[in-house]
């Protein structure tokens, strides 16, 4: 799926992108130079953090 990528400080739209780690681009409406970086996909969501779950007792996988 793409992304837009917009102008941090006139919002303007400067491209659509997938699967970029890091961008720069500079607005040609504002000059704005734009620093983009992904996050870290090996890093859980910041949602999935706040509530774990306890393992199921059924799954067999985890016990060896």
């Amino acid at each position: 799926m793409l992304q837009e990528i917009r102008c941090g400080n006139c919002r303007r739209k400067l491209a659509a992108a997938s699967g970029i780690t890091e961008l720069q681009i500079k607005c040609p409406r504002c000059r704005t130079l734009n620093h983009l970086k992904a996050e870290s996909l090996l890093l859980p969501p910041t949602s999935a953090t706040s509530h774990q779950e306890p393992p199921c007792p059924h799954n067999r996988s985890s016990h060896g």
